[in-house]
């Protein structure tokens, strides 16, 4: 990579680090360190709470989902504005008026301890395999660059955000989220602007070409339980999966309960309902664009330049005869290309769909025998956006891309190691080891919970690479626990409920998604949110039918 980009990487970090460095000067109490002393701005908020959705997962595995698969990914979110109504007239008062540090003192103090540590604990437990998907993505994007071993590039990133996540505080991490937003949206318009230039049709005629393919196709009404990405999904896991995440999780809760007040905290979750779904169909119309891009031009039949050499290494006569046949489909696809965009009329159009589906078996079969060869799993949907900006942007633009990258993972990463530390301290070490300890003990608790995350993220991290689209497995990680999680939550909201049908309610609904996702792995994740939360709610309400709630609601 031209020094150009490496210069680029370097001020944008310098300044991000040393600007959170500055704002953690003062912190010299749990309340500071955690919660920003409760003074945070609502834009501010707002713009951290949307920067952890725009990470580094999204910028690679989302256009990547793009590219492959279409805007179809966008109904995942149709859910969100419905959640974050939902949750600025119930949660967000109840959580942010009770002054807690974290959401999951609300359920002790509205139950009992024991669901609040059951409680926690799933988080934890959730957050810290999200934690370790989040350090991969940007470990994925430097193995393509530069052929480093992906543990290597995974200690690379995760080591120096731990040391400052540990040394800084929520504060420092918010306003890092802002100067991340700016970074990421500058670099997203950048790569339209040069791809949709690039392109050697007027950009209607290639959408009309990529629109054959299925990949334009945003509504998909169909009711499946096995299909993950139709609008009622979207609609009704999606609302579930979206009022835990933003309701229920600490790495979220703590943002708004940074806020200078409940209106304010409001205010702040509307910004994520208001931009969320036109910046997430933005990056996933990159991916389309990418997809246009490599239909124009020559692309790599395997994204994955360690499993592209390897292929050709152990099998040449494999690789040459799978080189030979992804030739031809492609030459074939790219005049199917040019007639359907010059020629016009659907014979065309129907030609290129056809000779697209003959390129993917064709990587197909690639994509097989790398897995066969390298013996790891082979799809590169996350090396597909790595590769197009290092091998085709302008200069300068690959590094204000990597910067986005590391930037926003880094900026991720220390949102998420603060929560689960926060957690970890307030919720179990302080409420069971040290109750007593004074704010400069638990300072120090703190940073030591953080840098003990940051080591299990990164150990998480080498597997999650392996798993497909990251945006895909981060959800998949998250819908294993939410749904349960948001129904004890739901349950403390009614007043008859009693801290027996919580816990045990918690216990079922775990149970009910363990045997959906074992018993029935066709059954997509989404509705594992739905699952979880519909029984934690129904067992609980049905043990505490009769009988007073075991505590007063705060």
């Amino acid at each position: 990579m031209h020094w150009i980009n490496w210069l680029i990487v370097a001020v944008y970090l310098l300044v991000v680090i040393g600007d959170g460095l500055r704002r953690t000067r003062g912190t010299k109490n749990i309340e500071g360190y955690f919660l920003a002393g409760r003074s945070l701005p609502w834009w501010a908020v707002g713009l951290s709470v949307m920067a952890t959705q725009l990470s580094a997962i999204t910028l690679i595995g989302t256009t990547g989902q793009g590219a492959t698969d279409g805007l179809r990914f966008v109904q995942f979110y149709f859910g969100l504005p419905i959640a974050m109504v939902l949750l600025g007239v119930t949660l967000v008062p109840f959580l942010h008026g009770a002054k807690v540090y974290t959401a999951y003192e609300y359920l002790e103090r509205r139950f009992d301890a024991k669901t609040r540590s059951l409680t926690s604990l799933l988080f934890l437990l959730s957050r810290g395999m999200s934690a370790g998907t989040i350090i991969a993505a940007p470990g994925v994007v430097l193995s393509a660059i530069f052929g480093w071993d992906l543990t290597w590039c995974v200690v690379l990133i995760g080591v120096p955000t731990i040391l400052y996540t540990v040394l800084g505080g929520v504060e420092a991490v918010a306003w890092a989220d802002v100067k991340q937003m700016v970074i990421i949206v500058t670099a997203l318009l950048a790569i339209v602007v040069v791809l949709v230039m690039r392109l050697p049709v007027p950009l209607d005629d290639a959408l009309r070409v990529a629109g054959s393919t299925g990949r334009l196709k945003v509504f998909d009404f169909s009711f499946s339980l096995t299909e993950t990405y139709t609008f009622w999904s979207g609609i009704l896991g999606g609302t579930f999966l979206m009022l835990s995440y933003f309701g229920t999780d600490q790495s979220q809760v703590q943002r708004y309960l940074a806020a200078r007040s409940v209106d304010e905290a409001r205010e702040s979750l509307l910004m994520s309902a208001y931009w969320k779904i036109p910046l997430q169909a933005l990056i996933l119309l990159i991916g389309v664009l990418v997809f246009l891009f490599y239909t124009f031009s020559p692309g790599p039949m395997l994204y994955n330049p360690r499993h592209d050499a390897a292929l050709r290494e152990k099998q040449p006569a494999v690789y040459a005869e799978l080189e030979s046949r992804f030739a031809a489909a492609t030459a074939g696809r790219l005049q199917a290309a040019q007639d359907a965009s010059t020629v016009g009329g659907s014979a065309p159009v129907k030609t290129f769909a056809e000779l697209d589906q003959q390129v993917n078996a064709v990587r197909k079969d690639a994509l097989d025998a790398a897995g066969a060869a390298t013996g790891e799993n082979p799809r590169d949907v996350n090396y597909i956006i790595p590769r197009l900006v290092l091998d085709h942007l302008p200069l300068g633009f690959a590094g204000v891309f990597l910067a986005a990258v590391l930037a926003a993972a880094m900026s991720s990463i220390a949102a998420e190691l603060n929560s689960l530390a926060t957690a970890s301290v307030v919720d179990f070490y302080q409420r069971w080891y040290k109750p007593e300890a004074s704010d400069a003990h638990l300072l120090r608790a703190g940073r030591v919970a953080t840098a003990l995350w940051g080591v299990f993220a990164m150990v998480v991290a080498g597997y999650a690479a392996t798993l497909g689209s990251l945006i895909e497995v981060v959800n998949r990680f998250g819908s294993f626990f939410y749904g349960s999680i948001l129904g004890v939550f739901l349950l403390a909201m009614v007043k008859r409920a009693n801290a027996l049908g919580a816990f045990v309610g918690l216990l079922a609904g775990m149970s009910a998604v363990a045997a959906v996702s074992f018993g029935a792995p066709q059954v997509s994740f989404l509705w594992h949110n739905v699952i979880g939360a519909v029984v934690v709610f129904v067992v609980g309400l049905l043990l505490s039918s009769g009988r007073a709630p075991a505590q007063a609601v705060n």
